[in-house]
């Protein structure tokens, strides 16, 4: 560790620790990030998924360079029954579309690159150092403390992720609550990339993404995802934690049970094993965010909680790269001031909240009530699948047409019920 005094320092080699390193030494402050991991990368997990607009704002053109997998050219959705399914395929140019291109990434090999990016601008990277603590004078973060060692800086940037403890010390942060997380698990299953192309129809650089609602979480509130990478597919699920511990299966038994459904059993045959991991997804919406900003601090990316989950669509990433950007902005406002109290760095906040990582959180939050209906992952799925399955079905007598059954459903479900359903969609 430097006795030396820094600019920044930033707690967290993720994609909004590492962006908001390169950003500011790329303006010539001096900045250290610290990463409890051996690298930038090492510990981060997450379906794989990074919607590109806002890296390309900070580093235009960065897929020609990067760690890239695949380009997502396919979309699917599934709801499942135990031994049923109806697949959504969608494939479109629209998603080739400049300010529409998302790729499916390796967190490990990504984020590190990204850390080589904020190096090569003059960031200092401090891996396999854990931060136990911040150093506070006269009410004002000046620094933090590792391994026993201090290390001074006019701004600390908190980016360690959804369970910041070092937020929560400061009183920035309330404890984690188990109804306002997910957690996620994820394999990373190696196989050929002609079996990759062959099963998810590809080719070249294509790549798909899919998400799978219903049996999958044995009728809990969450959902699973699979994302093609060049040589292997990352699969996994993600529940409510509070719902989980109420269910009657282990998170590893939905797992298994996942991966032996009839849909997905051929994707992952033959596949080897060559990761494993779990983490806390924030999932509260504008509840999850804490204070953001403080006298000579910041938080952003995860500790923010700064992730987006519309059931369909997963975002943390790319509100990660947006906090980072409004965090470096006002850091090199406050810098240009030499004022790093709270009032100065409010600007964080201000710059976020227009941004459109908090405008579309704010929306999301219509959708909470309505996501939390144990009917959309149990009995709408079920009866969705065995309506569109019906309609294939001929063995003779009187012919069924699908308003037939939908009149039955509504029937068995209860009409109120749906009524009550369909209103609350009309509101969001």
């Amino acid at each position: 560790m430097s006795d030396d005094k820094f600019d920044v320092i930033v707690v967290g080699g993720g994609i909004a620790g590492t962006v908001a390193s390169y950003l500011l030494a790329k303006e010539g402050l001096s900045v250290v990030l610290v990463e409890r991991g051996n690298f930038c990368g090492s510990k981060n997990m997450t379906g794989g998924r990074l919607y590109a607009y806002s890296l390309e704002e900070v580093m235009p053109g960065f897929a020609n360079e990067a760690p890239v997998e695949r380009k997502v050219f396919k979309e699917r959705i599934s709801l499942l029954t135990m031994d049923q399914s109806v697949t959504l395929d969608v494939r479109s140019p629209k998603f080739a579309e400049s300010g529409n291109d998302s790729y499916v990434v390796l967190r490990s090999s990504f984020d590190r690159w990204l850390g080589e990016k904020a190096e090569s601008e003059g960031a200092m990277i401090v891996a396999g150092y854990r931060v136990d603590d911040l150093i506070v004078r006269d009410d004002k973060v000046c620094g933090i403390i590792s391994n026993g060692e201090e290390m001074d800086a006019d701004v600390v940037v908190l980016a360690d992720g959804v369970n910041s403890l070092l937020a929560e010390k400061l009183g920035m942060k309330k404890p984690l609550r188990p109804e306002h997380v997910a957690v996620g698990v994820k394999e990373v299953i190696q196989l050929t990339r002609g079996e990759i192309d062959e099963r998810f129809g590809l080719s070249g650089d294509e790549g798909c993404a899919w998400s799978f609602f219903g049996a999958n979480t044995d009728g809990i509130q969450g959902g699973g995802f699979l994302y093609t990478n060049k040589d292997s597919i990352s699969i996994g699920l993600t529940c409510n934690l509070q719902k989980l511990s109420e269910g009657s299966k282990p998170l590893m038994q939905l797992m298994n049970d996942f991966q032996s459904h009839p849909v997905v059993a051929p994707l992952v045959k033959g596949g080897n094993l060559i990761e494993y991991s779990a983490h806390l997804e924030p999932e509260a919406g504008a509840k999850m965010i804490p204070q953001l900003y403080g006298n000579g601090v910041l938080v952003i990316g995860d500790a923010a909680g700064l992730t987006l989950n519309l059931g369909h669509k997963v975002r943390g990433m790319d509100l990660a790269v947006i906090s980072a950007q409004c965090a470096a902005q006002a850091i090199l406002e406050a810098k240009s001031r030499e004022d790093f109290t709270a009032s100065s760095l409010r600007k964080y906040k201000d710059l976020l909240d227009v941004s459109s990582a908090i405008q579309n959180i704010e929306a999301r939050d219509k959708y909470l009530e309505f996501m939390e209906n144990p009917l959309l992952y149990n009995a709408y799925p079920l009866m969705i699948v065995d309506m569109l399955a019906r309609l294939f079905v001929v063995k003779g007598g009187r012919a069924q047409t699908i308003f037939d059954d939908i009149l039955k459903n509504i029937e068995a479900l209860g009409k109120n019920q749906i009524e009550n359903d369909f209103k609350a969609v009309k509101k969001l």
